[in-house]
């Protein structure tokens, strides 16, 4: 072989040698580069509290597969969520044009519930039915700003008084007015405060209800 075309040869192969290094380096620098990105942030979808239900203004006519929770009556058997319960009392509620049932209820376990009822105005009026839960408040009264409650921070939405009018058993007068103050939290849940005109403050949460959760065990007689 002559010395022109050795010199050839070693050129030809140092420079193979050259490109196989530089893939291999462009190799290393990608996997180190994927190994060191930090795994993309994994978001986890709020929950979704039950929407009202669409429904006509006339009660009755909730839907055709479920109870319209507005024909319920004081002595009614009922099941809220598979739990039977009987209705004690209601509160027939009114505010500025607005206007809403609490119904007085008795689980089989003696609990005493509050459930709420309320056409929300929009097209189409949209029906809001509330199960309240009692909130150990421990003095506490509802400010006008944020206030916590349990370590959750709660905002005011709405406050006033309303008229009411009582039938049943619901440990109420007759007739009068009631104070109320209610508070959401940035992940949707509820906080009322109520007292009767000369009674101390209560407190509740409310646990929105969706459609179908009520139904009618026995009519009062």
């Amino acid at each position: 072989m002559s010395m022109t075309s050795m010199v050839v040869l070693g050129l030809s192969i140092a420079t193979v040698l050259l490109l196989l290094g530089a893939f291999l380096a462009t190799m290393r620098q990608d996997r180190k580069g994927r190994a060191s990105t930090p795994p993309a942030a994994v978001e986890v979808a709020p929950i979704e509290t039950p929407l009202p239900a669409p429904v006509s203004v006339s009660p009755g006519h909730a839907g055709s597969d479920y109870t319209d929770p507005r024909t319920i009556r004081v002595g009614d058997r009922i099941a809220v969520l598979g739990s039977p319960a009987r209705v004690l009392g209601a509160m027939h509620i009114s505010w500025q044009g607005h206007q809403w049932i609490e119904f007085l209820l008795r689980t089989a376990s003696r609990r005493v519930q509050w459930l709420s009822v309320e056409v929300l105005q929009g097209e189409p009026p949209q029906l809001e039915v509330l199960l309240w839960n009692d909130v150990p408040t421990q003095g506490m009264v509802p400010a006008k700003s944020m206030l916590i409650m349990e370590g959750v921070e709660f905002f005011p939405i709405e406050r006033g008084t309303a008229a009411f009018r009582s039938e049943g058993d619901t440990g109420t007068p007759d007739r009068g007015l009631l104070d109320f103050a209610d508070y959401r939290a940035s992940d949707g849940r509820l906080l009322s405060f109520e007292r009767i005109q000369g009674s101390a403050w209560t407190a509740s949460y409310a646990e929105p209800l969706p459609p179908g959760s009520i139904s009618i065990v026995r009519r009062a007689s």
